[in-house]
């Protein structure tokens, strides 16, 4: 995995390096194997995420060809306006 440095930027380089890090199941892994995982639990719980793959996969399939309606879009955040300024009164 490379990661270029530009203009002695270390900091977007690092946030690159944690997003490409992220995209590849890094930080998933490392969780996984910080304690022992038994063969059966392993198969198990591959077993579902090629499930969930494949579950996922065929929903937007169906989506695309209009088998499904598409999910609602969300609404963008909506700011409320600020409240106005109270006086305070004269003694």
């Amino acid at each position: 995995m490379h990661v270029l440095v530009r203009d002695n930027n270390v900091e977007q380089a690092l946030r690159v390096l944690k997003k490409k890090m992220q995209r590849e199941g890094v930080f998933r892994e490392m969780k996984q194997r910080r304690s022992y995982e038994k063969p059966s639990e392993r198969k198990t719980r591959e077993k579902s995420e090629a499930i969930r793959r494949a579950r996922k996969l065929a929903r937007k399939q169906a989506i695309r060809e209009g088998l499904l309606p598409a999910p609602p879009k969300k609404k963008p955040f909506e700011r409320k306006p600020p409240l106005p300024e109270i006086k305070a009164r004269p003694e």
